[in-house]
Formats: C-alpha cells, sequence, structure tokens
C-alpha cells in the first residue's frame, strides 16, 4: 500500500513557497497607483450601471479615466527608465 504522506509531500508547497518574495512585493508596490486608479473608474462606472449618468457622473468618470491613463503612463515611463538604466551599467 502506499503512503499517502509521501504523495501529499510533493504537492503541498515548502512554507517559504507560500509567501511572496521580496521581488514579487516590490513589484505589487510599484503597481499599486495603477490598481488604484482602476478600482477608482471601475467604482465610478459601476455607479452610473443602472441610471443615466449625470454630468456630475460623466465627469467623475472622466476624471478617474485620466488617472488611469497618468498612472499607465507613470508606470510606463519608470519600467522605460529601469531599462534604460540598467542596459548602461
Amino acid at each position: 500500500m502506499k503512503s499517502i504522506a509521501a504523495l501529499q509531500a510533493a504537492v503541498t508547497a515548502t512554507p517559504s513557497e507560500r509567501e511572496p518574495s521580496d521581488a514579487e512585493l516590490d513589484a505589487i508596490e510599484i503597481e499599486t497607483p495603477l490598481i488604484l486608479a482602476e478600482v477608482a473608474l471601475l467604482d465610478a462606472q459601476i455607479m452610473t450601471i443602472d441610471r443615466t449618468p449625470t454630468e456630475l457622473d460623466q465627469q467623475r468618470i472622466r476624471r478617474a479615466h485620466r488617472r488611469v491613463l497618468a498612472a499607465r503612463r507613470d508606470l510606463a515611463n519608470r519600467a522605460a527608465t529601469v531599462t534604460v538604466s540598467g542596459g548602461a551599467a
């Protein structure tokens, strides 16, 4: 008869694999402004799902959309800066 414990060890993550690495945490921290901007845009859009958007709603959606675009731009510029600096070193 086979032992289940021996098979389970092969599929169960070790304690070090359960937590995100420092690099993963850094990537999350870098992307947080974009994630928050996208959540704000989604919130603004959800508010108008069941009704006709008012002028204020439209302004809120446009503002949130601009924040998403700015966060994407900043993230892309940061990645380009890291690539250029990393390549020059």
